[in-house]
This record gives C-alpha cells, sequence and structure tokens, in this order.
C-alpha cells in the first residue's frame, strides 16, 4: 500500500506491504495495524483507492480484488480536486 499526503502523515509510512485477497481486507488490515492512531482510521474514510492504477471508485471494497504483488494506492481529498 502507498500512502499519500494525510494517509502518509497518519500511517507515518509511505508505504506498507499487505496480504489480502481484497480491499476491503487490506484496509481492514491496515486499520487495526495502526489501531494506536485514531486518525488514521478517520483519514482512510476519506480517502479515495487506486488498485493497480485502476480508480476503485462507488464499488464495494470487498468486491475489489487485489493481485499478489499489486499496488494500493491510497489518496486522501486534495486541494482544488
Amino acid at each position: 500500500m502507498r500512502y499519500w499526503a494525510a494517509a502518509k502523515a497518519a500511517a507515518g509510512t509511505a508505504e506498507e506491504p499487505y496480504a489480502a485477497a481484497t480491499l476491503a481486507e487490506a484496509l481492514d488490515a491496515a486499520r487495526a495495524a495502526h489501531s494506536g492512531n485514531p486518525e488514521f482510521a478517520r483519514v482512510l474514510m476519506r480517502c479515495s483507492f487506486l488498485v493497480d492504477g485502476d480508480p476503485v471508485g462507488t464499488r464495494d471494497h470487498a468486491a475489489v480484488p487485489l493481485a499478489e504483488g499489486g499496488t494500493v494506492e491510497v489518496l486522501p481529498p486534495f486541494a482544488g480536486g
């Protein structure tokens, strides 16, 4: 997972590995890993996500499969769009 802007600040890292079959599983694991920082969960609620370069949009995160070795980009809202 690659964290950007406020997500990076809340996670305290720019990247971390995931072991999950779906985006929902990866996000649940990330929340658990950062459970000591409630700001991380708050930031995730406002983020959009790219999975291997494709926008997730409004799709159910449990229905978004993750490929082994793939990339999840965690994008908080940016100023101006």
